[in-house]
């Protein structure tokens, strides 16, 4: 039995593959898809869901609901410069031989609800249980807990890909990018009590894809979703080898994606995870308890944190799964 989920985003080049990869998934049945402000702006971030909508027209049809434009208290904080300005690695730019653009916008019908609401609707709806991809900041998410927490509780769980605990981040040496876009809304989220399995960069920087592994995949299709693979992850990877001496596009949200798909890709250890808010150097930290210590002299735990992943099962399923 296929399970129902929202997925909560802000495309991005990996959160387009996520969704991808969600789309090509029977295990999955996606009750709507709601953008948050993050990697883009929360308009060109929504742009996107339907354009990739637009790449597979076999695709489930779901409400796509705008969510937040800006954090709970801070300013809004992009990622443009790895995305590019449109989010998808200058997808924008291209053309077919006639000249027309090769991935055009498609028409966009959203959601009479916002995010918020979205998400608190599809919940109450349902008899079944529905778990909640968080692929962004987590604004939408704490927006929703802060409106009806009630409602909120009946999810089966959030699967949130975020935060780092014994690894460094990747926008400050302490913080994960998507909580530390809008850590107030994390705080929010990691103390709701609702059963959370984080996906950090403790694991998604072993899952990763280099321009060899693109193009070795990529050889026998012919498809739009190769194309497109092809085509979005172009700059990053180009980026990267300048920067880095090597290609690489780290899959941070298809791991999350797959981790709701085969919860065995991943290693998990229940833990006490807090978010910091408030340090200058500190700000956007998840911080969990891991002290040999008296259970009675910490927190309960607040997540299931993904410490080990088998990477290269996850990277082999993952391609085929997209380029189907």
């Amino acid at each position: 039995m296929s399970q129902r989920v929202i997925i909560d985003t802000d495309p991005g080049i990996d959160d387009a593959l996520a969704i991808m990869l969600a789309f090509h998934s029977p295990e999955l049945q996606i009750a709507a898809v709601t953008t948050v402000s993050g990697n883009v702006p929360v308009e060109v971030a929504t742009r996107n869901v339907f354009r990739i909508m637009s790449l597979i027209p076999s695709s489930p049809r779901f409400p796509v609901a705008q969510g937040a434009p800006k954090p709970l208290q801070k300013k809004p904080v992009y990622a443009t410069g790895f995305h590019g300005d449109d989010g998808l690695g200058g997808l924008d730019c291209l053309q077919d031989i006639t000249g027309s653009p090769r991935y055009p916008v498609s028409s966009m019908t959203l959601s009479s609800r916002i995010a918020a609401d979205e998400i608190l609707y599809q919940l109450a709806a349902t008899h079944q249980p529905i778990t909640i991809i968080a692929l962004g900041p987590l604004t939408n998410i704490a927006a929703a807990i802060k409106k009806d927490n009630a409602v909120m509780a009946t999810a089966k769980r959030i699967v949130l890909m975020g935060g780092a605990i014994g690894v460094a981040g990747n926008i400050t040496p302490a913080a994960e990018f998507n909580i530390y876009v809008d850590p107030h809304a994390a705080g929010i989220v990691f103390n709701a009590g609702i059963p959370i399995t984080m996906v950090g960069l403790d694991v998604t920087y072993q899952v990763k894809l280099t321009a060899d592994d693109i193009a070795a995949a990529t050889a026998a299709h012919n498809t739009t979703a190769s194309r497109f693979l092809t085509d979005c992850t172009r700059h990053p990877l180009e980026s990267t080898a300048k920067r880095y001496g090597e290609s690489r596009l780290f899959l941070h949200d298809p791991l999350a994606v797959g981790v709701v798909i085969d919860s065995s890709f991943v290693v998990t250890e229940a833990m006490p995870v807090d978010i910091e808010t408030q340090g200058d150097i500190t700000e956007g930290m998840t911080v969990a308890d891991r002290r040999s210590i008296h259970p009675s002299l910490k927190k309960p735990p607040t997540a299931d944190v993904c410490i080990d992943v088998d990477a290269p099962l996850f990277t082999d399923f993952f391609l085929k799964r997209v380029l189907i």
